[in-house]
């Protein structure tokens, strides 16, 4: 295949830090996370949440620590989780301190609710005494008084000064183990912001569209403004945030990072819309061979196209193909070469098999290599 330089994103420099044992910015993958919405003291309910989740693809959880209960259910979660846990502490310091104790990888903290410049210092010690990173998370809807006060309402002067006010904090007490984020529900609000920190900071970004909303609407303002940013190389980790269940969370985030080309996870499925040329049902096709495919996680690309227009092109491109041509079958492609005809009736079944039989493959190839 030929270099295509257009395509390619040169990714911000930033320093790395660890979030348990996930490497977050400098050449590190772009780090996917989730949060859960269990009652945090229930360890059971969360662990099992947290499992469906990493299953998803998560690289990073983040839980909930708004009481003692919760931080003391922190020590059997982060025993038992398959992936670093994130305390997500609000109002009370006291919090991060624990959930430092019980085993949290990383401490987010929301500055403008936090409290005064001590509190954050006694969460910055606990974070220093057991091992955990830190993510300083400004959001729009939480500025400090003085802020909304000098600026009159959140915009990107006023986040940016609270993050790098906040790390300057960390700084003065020798902890440079922190990421940050400044995010807000405005997509222009929360690019602007970004943008501007980028430029301010080597520490790496935590990007998200906070309160983005259900699904369908939430994918669409998530992907304009995270692919914005990620376009122009700003970006380590990323949330979607979602009034969905959060292993949603994780396939749209890594359908972002796919569509860049900027991390690859599981079949990446090429379907056309479907139109009168259509040689089989390619919406509902499509819609099943997503399910049925979901719990492969090697990277593959699939291609489903209903007529050859613009299937052959596409089944060039892909390491498996289909194309309809009628008479209740089509070119079944492998490697983007013709191999078979195959009737319609057959070919989810057909697909399913071949994607699985190209995984385990791939995953025999990397075994082998190391």
């Amino acid at each position: 295949m030929s270099v295509r330089p257009w395509r390619d994103i040169e990714r911000r420099k930033s320093r790395q830090i660890m979030v348990g044992n996930v490497p977050v910015g400098g050449d590190a993958p772009i780090a996917v996370q989730s949060m859960t919405n269990t009652d945090t003291a229930d360890a059971k309910a969360t662990l099992e949440q947290i499992e469906r989740i990493a299953e998803a693809g998560a690289d990073i959880i983040r839980v909930s620590c708004p009481n003692e209960d919760s931080t003391a259910a922190m020590k059997e979660i982060t025993k038992h989780s398959p992936v670093p846990i994130v305390a997500d502490i609000h109002f009370h310091y006291k919090r991060g301190i624990e959930a430092a104790m019980n085993g949290a990888a990383c401490l987010r903290i929301n500055p403008g609710n936090i409290g005064s410049k001590e509190r954050v210092a006694e969460v910055v010690q606990a974070a220093k005494d057991h091992g955990c990173s830190m993510r300083i998370g400004v959001n729009g809807g939480s500025l400090e008084k003085h802020l909304l006060e000098q600026y009159g309402e959140p915009c990107p002067e006023a986040m940016v000064e609270s993050a790098l006010y906040h790390a300057n904090i960390l700084e003065e007490h020798d902890f440079q183990d922190y990421k940050i984020s400044v995010k807000a529900s405005d997509v222009f609000l929360t690019v602007a912001a970004y943008h501007a920190l980028a430029e301010a900071t080597e520490a790496p970004l935590h990007l998200g569209i906070t309160e983005a909303g259900g699904l369908m609407s939430g994918t669409i303002k998530s992907s304009i403004g995270l692919g914005n940013l990620l376009w122009a190389g700003i970006g380590d980790t990323i949330r979607v945030s979602l009034s969905a269940e959060p292993e949603e969370e994780i396939r749209v985030g890594f359908d972002i990072l796919k569509s860049l080309g900027l991390r690859h996870r599981g079949v990446n499925v090429i379907s056309c819309p479907s139109c009168a040329r259509q040689g089989f049902d390619v919406i509902r096709t499509v819609e099943k061979l997503e399910k049925r495919l979901s719990h492969i996680s090697t990277p593959m690309s699939l291609s489903v196209i209903g007529c050859v227009v613009n299937g052959p092109g596409e089944a060039r491109e892909t390491d498996i193909g289909f194309t309809g041509g009628g008479a209740e079958a089509g070119m079944l492609y492998l490697g983007g070469v013709p191999a078979s005809k195959l009737k319609n009736e057959d070919m989810i079944d057909k697909l399913v098999a071949l994607c699985e039989e190209k995984a385990a493959e791939i995953e025999a190839a990397q075994t082998a290599a190391e």
